[in-house]
């Protein structure tokens, strides 16, 4: 069976954000972190695979899952203070072990380096910084950004959950029918002619600024807590830095305490994918 969970909801000056945990509140306290257009509810299968007790704590960010939605265009930066706020509220004076997926892990890293002090140790899952920008990039970001604005982006309409779990079957070639299935009860939201993702769509919008790679290895090396990063060996972010030689080792090198690891017969989606073999890394790596 399954390990149940309990929601809460935490308010904060801007939104209201949904926190979903598991476990026993006496037990030592993980934080997990979910990436873009995901939700808490995803980590069940890694929770359900860690063999010793946790105070399993993941929100949904802002404009995902049951968290406010905006209804207006989302910034990375406001995450990262989402992110602070809940840390404050769970464990004000504890410095915290972090595991983050994609965006999550993203998040993570660049949070351990701005408040190095407060962090324990983090386990990022395929969350290493998404590909470099270039200046010259700057003019054709913007414009997308402005001619976004005026409508509110639209979501594709599936006719049920059943062809939504078809949907999440097609992209992730290692994720089981059974998993497809719970996910496409959490991922999933009632709408006018079926159901649709469970995110806000302006979180579909270009944003305006560019990702530049300079100043988050600038945070990465502030970063004192021991690190690891976990890569799908079949992770399609893997294959894009297998093409841009040398990128993977400059933002691994940034880091002064790291180690390395690989999930094999994974893709992105490694706690789709493999949860048990998440579990194992993510439990080892803060109970040795």
């Amino acid at each position: 069976m399954p390990l149940a969970c309990r929601s809460e909801f935490l308010a904060l000056p801007s939104v209201r954000l949904h926190i979903r945990r598991w476990g026993d509140p006496a037990a030592p306290t993980l934080f997990l972190l979910h990436g873009w257009m995901d939700v808490s509810a995803a980590f069940q299968f890694t929770v359900d695979a860690l063999a010793r007790e946790w105070n399993v704590i993941a929100p949904d960010w802002r404009g995902f899952g049951p968290s406010q939605w905006l209804d207006r265009p989302y910034f990375f930066a406001e995450h990262l203070g989402d992110l602070e706020a809940i840390l404050q509220h769970y464990s004000p004076q504890t410095p915290v072990r972090l595991a983050g997926h994609s965006m999550g892990g993203i998040l993570s890293c660049l949070y351990a380096g701005i408040r190095p002090e407060r962090v324990a140790g983090l386990v990022t899952l395929d969350g290493f910084g998404i590909a470099p920008t270039t200046p010259d990039m700057a003019p054709e970001r913007y414009g997308k950004w402005l001619d976004a604005l005026p409508a509110r982006p639209a979501m594709h309409v599936y006719p049920d959950r059943d062809a939504f779990a078809r949907r999440l079957l097609r992209d992730n070639r290692f994720l089981s029918p059974e998993r497809a299935a719970f996910l496409a009860e959490h991922l999933a939201l009632e709408a006018p002619g079926g159901v649709v993702w469970n995110g806000d769509p302006w979180h579909k919008a270009p944003g305006p600024y560019l990702f530049r790679l300079e100043e988050s290895m600038a945070v990465w090396r502030r970063v004192t807590a021991p690190v690891l990063w976990v890569a799908g060996r079949q992770s399609w972010i893997m294959k894009e830095f297998a093409g841009r030689p040398g990128d993977w080792e400059a933002r691994r090198d940034c880091f002064a305490n790291l180690e390395e690891a690989w999930i094999e017969e994974a893709d992105h989606m490694l706690h789709y994918d493999q949860p048990q073999a998440v579990a194992r890394l993510i439990e080892g790596f803060f109970t040795t």
